[in-house]
């Protein structure tokens, strides 16, 4: 039983005892009072009576009528005169009157008549005795007012008492409240801290509490910068920041590879000319500033341009994959002309070459970088400063126009049978199903293939299209969860979040099914946490009554970045496949993700790892703590049932 119910019955018993005792007490005492003056009052007449028929000098016919007008004048319930030699010379009796009063009440508290007496006497000869008692009816009818007027002024006061008591109650239940929030915050991942009450047991209990609240919260915002820090350490370059070649490779093929990644896109690569000779001329000193500077001018695409990332292959090489088709030449063409201008003024002879070359969507890594490498060395050739194109840019969305896609992608998501959910497994060390990832494929064409996101995405977000898709993709996995009992997984795009009723109407469509949206997961992009963390959180705080479990996916990169990670309320994070790849040969990247699954593991997050491809890999990851995995590999195994 809760301390507030607790406190009610208790205020409750209190207030109930109080009332009755109160009803008690001043019911006896007004009884015995009724009794007394009863006593008294019968006392009284007897000695008056008594007194005049002393006065009738032994005439028994006159204090016959004269004790008759008493007995008819008065309530009385008996008058006698005994004798002196005790017979009775005169009695006169009448029935009990019926109280007005109820029966319950009369039976239960008795009121007793006591008889007065007084002797009678004829100077000092002794007549006898006369006995006077009165009726109690109307001592019961008073007594009952009286209890019933003390019932209703102890209710009176008895409701005051409740209302000052709820009043009290309540004043003690809000911070009690505000404490039950916070400690449930803490257990979702979540650092509130409240106010302090003005009761001060409550005050030193939320003072403790938001105490140890901004301790956590310093101890994972100093274990996300160690985690930002290893990140740099086991994938960056230490000079120039950015990724080192093997972590460089690992994004490119994950990029290649990824389900809802770009259909096309461009890679540039940038070589400094004749870097040893420039060591040996300018110092070792002068040419890390050039390098510096090289990696600073590239890094403005990387930072602003979303799926953009960069790399620094070897000592002279660097690399940029741009998310974009058609604009590899162009970029390369302005990060020589702005180069030209910086690095002369570092030292003579200080020069690029760049080669670019368009990339479409499942070509094989190897082939992008020898096409972009034969770009650069045809680049070399030619001199400084100057720019090779290695292949033509795709032009499908050209030759299509905006429209036309638009119109392609409405229509598939208009008609069910040419929308489809793809099921990858997520299992866990004990190869049991943890969930099935659901990606989002689209029929563009009647009677063509299911295209992959990555085929139509990008211009469903530039049409605005993403809502839909997203619903669409949600109301698919509710009737699959509803048809097998399956967990499934949505993932969502970025772009929803920015639509104003996203929220309500991904929720209302949760509601219809409230049993299925308890196997539902949903996620989105480790760059919505970033640059959209406050309508990451709203999303999340209106979805979880619904049941579904919230994370990201795509993670590792920035996810340090990710401001008040312990605040985001999320119930899982996947780490990208460029973050996991490669792990059963890299010791420093396996420090990467056992301390990136310490401090997730910290904050109640569960942790899973994406593209897993061979077993090597997998038991590190098993030993790094991970909860669970999805990829090639690991859809090549077979499930073991829960």
């Amino acid at each position: 039983m809760s301390l507030i119910r607790q406190v009610w019955l208790l205020l409750l018993a209190t207030v109930l005892l109080a009332f009755a005792g109160s009803v008690a007490v001043v019911t006896t005492s007004a009884r015995d009072l009724l009794q007394t003056q009863l006593r008294l009052k019968n006392s009284d007449n007897a000695a008056s009576l008594a007194l005049a028929l002393s006065q009738q000098k032994g005439d028994a016919e006159l204090m016959s009528l004269l004790m008759a007008a008493q007995f008819d004048t008065g309530f009385y319930r008996r008058v006698r005169l005994v004798s002196a030699d005790g017979t009775v010379a005169f009695s006169r009796e009448a029935a009990a009157q019926t109280a007005r009063a109820p029966a319950w009440f009369v039976a239960a508290i008795p009121i007793e008549s006591q008889p007065g007496t007084a002797q009678v006497s004829d100077g000092w000869r002794a007549l006898g005795q006369v006995q006077v008692e009165s009726q109690v009816s109307y001592a019961h009818d008073a007594l009952w007012s009286s209890s019933v007027r003390s019932a209703l002024a102890m209710a009176l006061a008895g409701l005051l008492a409740a209302g000052l008591g709820m009043w009290v109650v309540r004043r003690i239940s809000r911070p009690l409240d505000a404490a039950v929030a916070q400690a449930h915050a803490l257990e979702h991942g979540e650092f509130v801290t409240v106010s302090e009450p003005q009761v001060p047991e409550l005050r030193r209990l939320t003072r403790a509490m938001n105490s140890l609240v901004e301790r956590l919260r310093a101890t994972s915002s100093a274990q996300a910068e160690q985690l930002d820090a290893l990140h740099r350490q086991a994938n960056g370059d230490a000079l120039t920041g950015t990724s080192n070649r093997n972590h460089f490779l690992v994004q490119l093929a994950s990029a290649l590879q990824r389900e809802d990644g770009p259909a096309e896109g461009g890679l540039v690569l940038l070589r400094v000319m004749e870097l040893g000779t420039l060591n040996r001329q300018l110092g070792h000193a002068t040419v890390d500033r050039m390098l510096v500077t090289i990696a600073q001018s590239l890094r403005p695409y990387a930072e602003q341009i979303r799926g953009c990332f960069l790399g620094r292959l070897n000592g002279s090489d660097f690399a940029m994959c741009l998310p974009a088709a058609g604009v590899a030449f162009e970029t390369a063409q302005a990060v020589a002309d702005a180069l030209r201008l910086v690095l002369p003024t570092l030292g003579s002879g200080a020069s690029v070459c760049l080669g670019a070359v368009e990339l479409r969507r499942d070509m094989p890594p190897s082939l992008v970088m020898s096409s972009a490498d034969a770009a650069l060395a045809r680049a070399e050739l030619r001199g400084a400063f100057t720019v090779e194109l290695g292949s033509e840019p795709s032009a499908a969305v050209a030759m299509l126009g905006e429209g036309a896609w638009r119109q392609r992608i409405l229509q598939a998501l208009g008609q069910r049978q040419r929308v489809r959910l793809m099921e990858f497994p997520v299992l866990n060390a004990r190869r049991q199903l943890v969930h099935l990832e659901c990606p989002l494929r689209l029929q563009l064409d009647t009677d063509g293939p299911f295209e992959p996101a990555a085929r139509w995405l990008p211009l469903a977000t530039r049409s605005r299209l993403t809502v839909d898709v997203d619903e669409c993709a949600l109301a698919l996995a509710l009737n699959a969860v509803e048809h097998d009992g399956q967990p499934r997984c949505v993932n969502l795009s970025p772009a929803s979040l920015a639509d104003s009723g996203f929220a309500a109407r991904v929720r209302a469509l949760l509601w219809t099914a409230p049993q299925s949206a308890k196997l539902i997961w949903l996620e989105v992009a480790e760059t919505a946490a970033v640059d959209h963390f406050d309508l990451l959180r709203e999303l999340g705080r209106q979805l979880r009554p619904t049941g579904v479990r919230f994370g990201i996916e795509h993670a590792g990169e920035r996810l340090g970045h990710i401001p008040r990670l312990f605040e985001a309320g999320l119930d899982y994070v996947k780490l990208d496949a460029s973050v996991t790849a490669g792990l059963g040969r890299d010791e420093h990247r396996a420090l990467f993700v056992r301390s990136t699954v310490t401090l997730l593991h910290g904050l109640s997050i569960q942790v899973y790892a994406e593209g897993v491809a061979d077993s090597r890999d997998a038991a590190r990851l098993w030993d790094c703590g991970i909860d669970g995995a999805t990829g090639p590999w690991i859809s090549g195994l077979d499930m073991v049932a829960g």
